[in-house]
């Protein structure tokens, strides 16, 4: 296949499957220029995908020492068995989904490929029986704010979301119950946005998480002390 001299210059990208058939030797000058263009461009933006894929690799190795080191510390402090149960039930759940995350950013199946499984790490509900203290969430207008419309609104359901706090020496669960509110004549919908949270998508709440960090950086209890 020969190419006429400048046979490219009409915008479309340089076919490196014809180069193989024909060489280099048939090409214009701006031509083989606008194909070393395009290969350095190609090479620099494998470059920084290589680079991003290894700092990811390098960050979920950090978190994966980091978890493996409060796995195997000396367990001698104030927790109960059944808050130690718990702790490690979710320190294993995100060992498991941080695996996952390893092999994926290395390019390796996993187990669950290999087996034509899809099944993803999933966190466990929260022990049943922890006292939960509920939180309800509703707008505080009820009318339908459609234009020309301004009927009372009726709930039509609720979504729950809880997060694990505590309070010294006890573990309890915030249920936070966002109700939904419907308009059954223009079938408009109302539900309360969700609080921000310190953690987004995480189970620690804030009082946890100030447990924790002033147990670490006042009482200077470490890490895997504390999940003992």
């Amino acid at each position: 296949m020969v190419v006429a001299p400048g046979g490219w210059h009409d915008g479309a990208m340089l076919n490196l499957r014809q180069l193989q058939d024909q060489g280099l030797q048939d090409l214009a000058p701006e031509d083989v220029l606008a194909l070393a263009q395009q290969m350095l461009a190609h090479i620099q933006q494998q470059e920084r995908e290589i680079k991003l894929k290894d700092v990811k690799i390098e960050k979920i190795t950090f978190e994966l020492a980091r978890l493996k080191a409060w796995k195997f510390g000396a367990k001698t402090e104030a927790m109960s068995a059944e808050q130690r149960r718990l702790f490690e039930e979710t320190l294993a759940e995100d060992e498991a989904s941080l695996q996952a995350q390893l092999q994926q950013a290395k390019g390796e199946p996993s187990i669950e490929d290999n087996t034509k499984s899809k099944r993803t790490p999933r966190r466990q509900p929260l022990p049943a029986h922890l006292r939960r203290v509920e939180h309800y969430h509703e707008p505080e207008d009820t009318h339908c704010s459609t234009p020309g419309c301004g009927r009372t609104m009726v709930r039509v359901g609720e979504d729950v979301s809880e997060k694990l706090d505590i309070v010294p020496a006890e573990f309890f669960v915030h249920r936070h119950i966002y109700g939904k509110w419907a308009c059954r004549c223009c079938q408009r919908l109302v539900q309360e946005p969700v609080e921000p949270q310190i953690i987004d998508g995480g189970l620690p709440a804030a009082g946890l998480v100030a447990h924790t960090l002033i147990s670490r950086f006042v009482d200077h209890l470490p890490y895997y002390r504390q999940e003992a």
